[in-house]
């Protein structure tokens, strides 16, 4: 049996969520995608802070073509560019993931209603024209 027909005989109000031991196929696929986004972040997030502390020679010379420091470009630019990049790869993990198992994502549209009589009220106690 494949992981997608074992995820879709699968009783969702009967399995047990647990983040570090995942029970279905789906949830160990998103969750490796998590993991391994969380583990970018934090590099990007934090490897600059940690080598402006343990050699700040290197990181705080000038970059020659903007005149910022390194660790300053690195925390202004790399990290919230980095940010935008993983949300974009999360989604486009999360949809890969998503149409392997058969799950849709698709909105119902409303059903379209009648239009008021031309011999409504107007709602300001008005009359129509």
């Amino acid at each position: 049996m494949t992981d997608v027909e074992r995820e879709q005989q699968i009783d969702y109000m009967d399995v047990e969520i647990n983040l570090l031991k995942p029970a279905t196929p789906f949830m160990r696929d998103h969750l490796r995608i998590i993991w391994i986004g969380f583990t970018i972040w934090v590099l990007t997030t934090f490897a600059p802070i940690t080598a402006t502390r343990l050699a700040p020679e290197i990181m705080t010379t000038q970059i020659p073509v903007i005149g910022f420091p390194l660790h300053y470009f690195l925390l202004a630019v790399v990290g919230p560019g980095a940010a935008l990049v993983l949300s974009v790869w999360y989604a486009r993990k999360r949809d890969q993931i998503d149409e392997k198992y058969g799950i849709s994502q698709d909105v119902a549209e409303p059903e379209m209603t009648e239009t008021v009589a031309d011999d409504a009220a107007a709602a300001d106690g008005g009359i129509g024209e």
